[in-house]
């Protein structure tokens, strides 16, 4: 028997309400600490690694978060088949959601967070803020008023004075956020923040703040137990975001004084206190480089994607210790017996192409290579399949180091090393981010990614050049599988004479272009030659998978799915059926969630058509010509492949 059962509030078995990576890593402790765990599934994730890790596992509905992670009727229910004590929430879906924790907490289940009176005081901006400054926290200048006229939202905007950010007060992730420069552009910016937020949060409430300019994004953990135990665990520096997402997270924040980070933590404990908070929080704070002025952004009153840094450096399970809390047991170290242990930085593993505007990328997991020496939070493996419905956070790779040169330098092999075949990922872009000097100095803020790729990221010529020749090596190196037989060897071989080396020529094809090289079968090992007359040749990386003209190969971050077909077979119109005027198709996979024509109806170039939904990002295509529409290949609810058919066009009168 466990601690746990014999706690002032026992438990015993935990449901977790979440999926992925998150539901994973919560099951390893569960594991670790003799809990029983309970997965709930959708009928998108029947076999995702979750599901296979837990004890139980229980269907909550069909692919549609709304229907399923998101319901609160479904969960509920899933805890009393179950037999679950106490329900984990994880991070995103209901995590946040006053309503669920006081739904469980009026059900007898114990919610493994805070209370639902401290969720629902930090759940909307503006309250958080009004909370923060009663108490003495002090904020971003900006308006904060129930006047949410444009006439009155616009006069504060001039008082506080421009470029201010319009932001939504319910939800985050940079919807209903705008930044205006100027009087002028106010009211188009305050009308699209409005509706971005109404349809992302069902609330279209805005406040003001005042835009600084190289903001750093800094950030504390909190932990407090119901026995008036209240701890901080260091601060965390998030500050390389994109699209107000984060992409990497450290701990502890590099190049910042003693003075700020005492002034970052007692302003976390005050809010901690005033609102009498209970289990892990984290309190967000914004300040400009090279200031010494954290101001309160906002509280997230739940554990962070970004937790695992925080565990490195203190060597603390914080989810043992929500569990811990959640039991009414008193936490197991107080403020001084906390230490901080080295450096922890977290690199964003996501399923998308950074280098096609980071596009969401979905399909079937072939292989997954994890580096020695870190620490991989994921929910994939070979044979997962990824889809368009949820977040395209795949995994976490979390390294750790004596110092953060030594950490900098660990996450550079470790994002070499990783290989996530059969999708796209966002791996080479990351490696690439790690290998800039502002990355290696700690000189980071919001704007790093906007500095560093302004015209967006693409691979390194050379790298991709390299990675093809390997690709090519690869697939010759399957085509002697007779071994010493000399009767069935591709070389040139002659009874009477000196065995000659054959050669090949290949056409490449990849989703960066397509070139012909030669391949030269040698005694010992094929050598690829380009077109310049430069020559490749060596080993070929563990990460590679030969499936027939298929290669899908891995080096230093980059990865290739690479169609590998002797030249003389290519057919040279192939690659050009189709992206004619008179068809679209669809970008990337993803869901059909709106349709704006009907088959005979007139539209011009540039009307929209139809509007997809991948991972959370909405889509909408326009028609690339004027003319009438002939046939709709798709319905609202359909689930798409990349470059499936959606709608056919003709020119008006045409058959």
């Amino acid at each position: 028997m466990t601690e746990f059962a014999t706690a002032p509030r026992p438990i015993r078995t935990i449901l977790i309400a979440n999926r992925g990576e998150i539901a994973c890593r919560v099951i390893r402790t569960c594991k670790r600490l003799g809990l029983s765990s309970v997965a709930v599934y959708s009928d998108a994730d029947a076999d995702a690694l979750h599901v296979r890790q837990a004890d139980q596992a229980l269907r909550i509905g069909p692919a549609s978060a709304a229907e399923s992670y998101l319901s609160i009727a479904a969960i509920l229910d899933a805890a009393s088949r179950s037999g679950a004590d106490a329900i984990h929430p994880g991070y995103g879906f209901l995590s946040e959601n006053a309503g669920f924790a006081r739904a469980c907490e009026e059900a007898g289940l114990i919610f493994i967070g805070p209370t639902s009176v401290a969720i629902a005081a930090m759940g909307s901006k503006i309250e958080a803020k009004k909370i923060a400054e009663a108490g003495g926290v002090p904020t971003v200048p900006g308006y904060l008023g129930a006047d949410q006229s444009a006439a009155a939202l616009a006069e504060q905007a001039a008082r506080i004075g421009f470029p201010v950010l319009i932001k939504a007060s319910a939800g985050g992730g940079g919807r209903g956020m705008r930044r205006v420069d100027g009087p002028e552009g106010f009211a188009a910016a305050l009308q699209a923040a409005k509706a971005e937020a109404k349809g992302a949060f069902g609330d279209d409430t805005v406040l003001l703040e005042k835009f600084i300019g190289n903001p750093r994004h800094l950030e504390v953990q909190l932990m407090s137990d119901t026995h008036g135990n209240l701890v901080h665990l260091f601060e965390r520096d998030c500050s390389v975001q994109r699209n107000n997402q984060k992409v990497f997270e450290e701990a502890p924040a590099p190049h910042l004084s003693e003075a700020v980070r005492t002034k970052l933590f007692d302003r976390a404990l005050t809010l901690g206190r005033t609102i009498g908070y209970t289990s892990a929080g984290t309190v967000e704070f914004i300040m400009e480089a090279g200031g010494s002025e954290p101001y309160f952004l906002e509280m997230n009153t739940r554990l962070q994607v970004e937790h695992p840094v925080t565990e490195a450096v203190t060597g603390i399970d914080l989810v043992e210790w929500q569990i811990r809390v959640a039991a009414g047991l008193p936490l197991p170290a107080g403020q001084d017996q906390i230490r901080l242990q080295g450096h922890a930085i977290e690199a964003r593993i996501a399923a998308e192409r950074p280098d096609r505007g980071y596009q969401p990328a979905t399909g079937r997991i072939q292989a997954v290579h994890v580096p020695r020496g870190v620490r991989f939070d994921t929910g994939i493996a070979a044979g997962s399949e990824v889809g368009p419905h949820y977040d395209s956070m795949i995994a976490k790779l979390i390294v750790h180091g004596a110092n953060r040169e030594h950490a900098v330098s660990a996450l550079a092999t470790g994002l070499d090393d990783l290989a996530v075949l059969g999708i796209g990922t966002n791996t080479g872009f990351l490696r690439a981010c790690v290998a800039r000097p502002d990355f290696a100095a700690g000189r980071l803020t919001t704007g790093f990614l906007a500095r560093e790729f302004p015209d967006g990221w693409t691979p390194d010529a050379e790298q991709l050049r390299a990675l093809r020749a390997q690709a090519a090596l690869a697939w010759a190196h399957g085509l002697d599988p007779a071994g010493d037989s000399p009767w069935q060897r591709r070389s040139a071989f002659r009874v009477m004479g000196k065995r000659r080396a054959a050669t090949v020529e290949l056409r490449l094809q990849d989703d960066y272009g397509e070139l012909d090289v030669m391949v030269r079968l040698e005694t010992d090992a094929p050598v690829v030659r380009f077109e310049d007359g430069t020559e490749v040749s060596g080993t070929i990386p563990a990460a590679t998978l030969v499936d027939g003209g298929r290669v899908q190969i891995s080096r230093g971050g980059l990865s290739l799915d690479v169609q590998v077909s002797l030249a003389i077979d290519v057919d040279a119109g192939a690659a050009a059926d189709a992206a004619s005027d008179n068809h679209v198709t669809a970008p990337l996979p993803g869901v059909v969630t709106g349709l704006f024509v009907e088959a005979g109806a007139l539209v011009a170039k540039g009307d929209s058509l139809v509007q997809m939904e991948a991972m959370k990002l909405v889509h909408t295509l326009a028609a690339p010509r004027d003319g009438r529409i002939a046939r709709i290949h798709c319905a609202v609810g359909d689930v798409v492949a990349s470059g499936a058919p959606l709608i056919d066009i003709t020119a008006d009168g045409e058959e």
